[in-house]
């Protein structure tokens, strides 16, 4: 099928009220939503409407459907059109909450492509109805949270492990009523902050769900008032706020920066205790993108005087320097230099004996089979093999 006539006889399938004809519209499209988007933009977006509505087709309709708005959500009036709709939104988050549903990681792919449209932090202010076995609370948020948090284990829905909620969080993370969410004790979930169900995820083998973590944990950090929380080891914590709450986030940012070297005793002495004496087969993150991002998340956790003497009685910088000695790369190595060079400087009234040793990351597009080597890394188009 080549002819421009062809293709837009099987865009008009799509809305067909023969079942089979449909399902090998969407079937056939899936390849051409690659590299056709203008296919789908006929008729004041008729075939989006379309797609749209077959997300509660038959699953395999339904599969295809999405995976084609997966692909042609990266045309800004195609995002703007799903991110705006709130009764397609709504779809989504009652299919991808249903623990039945087949096509849950790709509803979460293309939530972490509409989150990419700002009208999408309303999601922060969205109550529904509650899922059994999932969640005890009214608000999407916690319950999309719920869905990252037990699908890590797969033992939500034996379909979906839910990793492309990361990139979801991490571009709500770009807005300021995103930060304060995730830094916030949640009173409705015993008090607990949302960032620590995600930190834990730093080391996790999903290198999806690694990256999109880093990404969420940086822009929560451009929220200063919230260092002292983030940086906090203790629970409670009588120097915070009720309800005492520390996030202790540092062992999540370091540990990945960290392999099987060993220090000598005046460089561990103050170390954080999840910190030493690693495993010998202790290793590193692997990728450079990940470690630059957590370095830049220790650099905006040294914004003020306060973080940076946290930092300095955690002994960050012999980890830090370890780091840039082993890991071979010019950025990575850069960012520990301007690190090092924030925590080496004198502070305000010291002398220079007296300092002890020591941008936004959003979400990744998703879309399916294209070849991305020579897209930007913050605009990248991640790849589903």
């Amino acid at each position: 099928m080549s002819t421009s006539k062809e293709l837009e006889d099987l865009v008009e399938f799509l809305h067909h009220g023969n079942t089979q004809i449909r399902q090998v519209s969407a079937e056939h499209l899936v390849g051409y939503s690659q590299t056709h988007t203008s296919l789908f933009k006929r008729n004041q977006l008729e075939p989006v409407k379309d797609l749209k509505l077959l997300v509660l087709d038959y699953a395999p309709i339904a599969k295809n459907a999405l995976t084609v708005l997966i692909n042609i959500s990266h045309d800004v009036e195609i995002l703007r059109n799903l991110a705006n709709d709130d009764a397609f939104l709504g779809t989504l988050l009652s299919r991808i909450t249903y623990p039945k549903e087949e096509s849950a990681n790709e509803i979460a792919m293309l939530l972490a492509n509409m989150a990419k449209d700002d009208s999408m932090q309303r999601v922060l202010d969205l109550k529904r109805d509650i899922p059994a076995g999932l969640s005890t609370s009214k608000w999407a948020m916690d319950q999309l949270l719920d869905c990252f948090v037990k699908g890590a284990e797969g033992a939500y829905n034996k379909f979906a492990n839910f990793d492309y909620l990361a990139y979801f969080f991490a571009d709500l993370a770009k807005f300021s009523e995103g930060r304060i969410y995730l830094t916030s004790p949640q009173p409705h979930d015993s008090n607990i902050i949302p960032l620590t169900k995600l930190q834990v995820f730093t080391d996790h083998a999903s290198h999806i769900r690694r990256l999109g973590v880093a990404s969420t944990i940086k822009n929560a950090t451009f929220h200063i008032p919230a260092h002292p929380i983030l940086l906090s080891n203790l629970s409670p914590d009588p120097t915070l706020p009720p309800p005492h709450q520390g996030v202790n986030l540092l062992p999540y940012i370091l540990l990945p920066l960290m392999g099987p070297e060993e220090y000598p005793p005046e460089d561990t002495e103050g170390m954080l205790d999840e910190c030493q004496l690693l495993e010998p087969d202790k290793e590193r993150e692997k990728d450079t993108e990940i470690m630059k991002t957590h370095l830049e998340s220790l650099l905006l956790l040294s914004t003020n005087r306060e973080g940076r003497d946290v930092l300095r009685a955690v002994q960050i910088y012999p980890i830090i320097r370890e780091c840039h000695m082993q890991v071979e790369n010019e950025e990575v190595r850069e960012a520990c230099d301007r690190l090092v060079q924030v925590l080496m400087r004198k502070e305000e009234g010291e002398e220079e004996d007296e300092v002890p040793n020591a941008g936004d990351a959003g979400g990744r597009m998703v879309e399916l089979n294209q070849d991305d080597d020579e897209e930007d890394d913050d605009e990248r188009i991640v790849d589903i093999l």
